[in-house]
């Protein structure tokens, strides 16, 4: 066979045809410029074949890129209509809650299901959030309770930061977890306990079944009076009411919304 890269219905030898290619772009990466127009001007003089085999090799290079991104793209855990909590979300959860809690992190299918559960409750909220207008706290609002958190935990210097390497996290993962937590209290109260009514009655039955029976086990033969006890009763009660709600609230709003969880990521 003739290989001939002059003629138009001939293909040059593939060992020309890289060469000429591997040479141009080495050309370029040796002092001797080779802009666009050069490579156009060196495509344009090819061959039909020359470019066939020039098209393949591009499209070897992007399919192996391709393939090689593939790996490491997060993968999704769960699915909560057109959003969605991704593996390495589901991982900085457990280990944030984690860290706060001055536990070890558990990533028993359990603790991944557990974790996934609350992180569906907290996208349903976020979206609430978006399209309704509820006050919103700031960054600067939980720097006071990360401080407490750390003279209380993490008294030394260095403490704080070698533990957050030791749980794999960073800072911003902690402030982040209690910013949600404002939010997410704040809301409870807007949304719902604001509306909560606890009568004089609710109280009082609260009084007699539960918080006198206790003080009178802990503290026999003292006196125990209701109004020692009425403001704490009455936002005990608006509290508990106030989450019944929100559970009502949250069932419905997971009825009204497709929930997908991919149970290969949470094994």
């Amino acid at each position: 066979m003739i290989y001939n890269s002059t003629h138009p219905d001939k293909m040059g030898h593939p060992r020309r045809v890289l060469d000429r290619f591997w040479e141009a772009g080495h050309r370029s990466l040796t002092g001797c410029p080779l802009g666009p127009a050069r490579y156009e001007a060196t495509f344009r003089a090819a061959t039909v074949g020359e470019r066939c085999i020039l098209a393949a090799l591009v499209f070897a290079v992007l399919v192996f890129a391709v393939m090689a991104r593939a790996e490491i793209i997060d993968r999704i855990a769960v699915s909560v209509g057109n959003r969605v909590i991704t593996e390495s979300d589901l991982d900085r959860e457990i280990r944030v809650a984690a860290f706060l809690d001055g536990v070890k992190p558990d990533f028993s299918p359990a603790g991944k299901r557990a974790t996934a559960e609350r992180m569906v409750e907290q996208v349903l909220i976020r979206r609430e959030l978006e399209t309704s207008r509820y006050p919103v706290p700031s960054a600067a609002e939980v720097a006071p309770v990360l401080e407490a958190f750390q003279k209380a935990h993490f008294p030394h210097d260095g403490e704080y930061q070698r533990a957050l390497t030791d749980y794999g996290i960073v800072d911003r993962d902690v402030k982040d977890l209690l910013l949600w937590q404002r939010t997410l209290l704040i809301f409870i109260e807007v949304r719902f306990q604001s509306g909560v009514q606890v009568t004089g009655q609710d109280i009082q039955d609260y009084f007699d079944k539960v918080v006198q029976p206790a003080a009178e086990a802990a503290h026999p033969g003292q006196p125990i009076a209701l109004e020692d006890y009425r403001d704490r009763i009455e936002q005990t009660l608006a509290g508990q009411r106030a989450d019944q709600e929100m559970n009502t609230w949250l069932k419905e709003a997971r009825n009204h919304t497709e929930i997908v969880f991919h149970e290969e990521v949470l094994r």
